[in-house]
């Protein structure tokens, strides 16, 4: 095994675990794994102010973690790659699937546990 490889996927690893550290974070996250979602959308959706939530979105953007398409003056989201679909997909079904809440409230309920 290469431990010096290893290494380096840890950090990288670990830089995008602490990137999903943030209940608002993955709270948007979440709502983009589901379609794709302009930045008013979110905002409404949240209850969050939408410069809190582009200043999420370009902090999710920078990371790699959300690619955006332009329409028009409008920009929308989504997940950038198959690995945060997939982990966002697995954090999805172990807390929040089976709930008849909207996504935005099961990740307050886990929040709050």
């Amino acid at each position: 095994m290469d431990y010096k490889a290893l290494e380096e996927k840890a950090e990288s690893a670990a830089d995008f675990l602490k990137m999903m550290a943030s209940a608002p974070r993955l709270l948007l996250m979440c709502l983009v794994l589901e379609e794709e979602r302009c930045v008013s959308d979110l905002a409404e959706q949240t209850g969050m102010r939408m410069p809190t939530v582009s200043q999420q979105l370009a902090l999710l953007r920078a990371q790699g973690l959300v690619t955006t398409r332009r329409e028009g003056t409008t920009i929308y989201y989504r997940l950038a790659s198959e690995p945060v679909k997939d982990i966002m997909g697995m954090l999805y079904k172990h807390f929040c699937a089976g709930t008849d809440l909207p996504v935005g409230k099961r990740l307050e309920a886990v929040d709050a546990d």
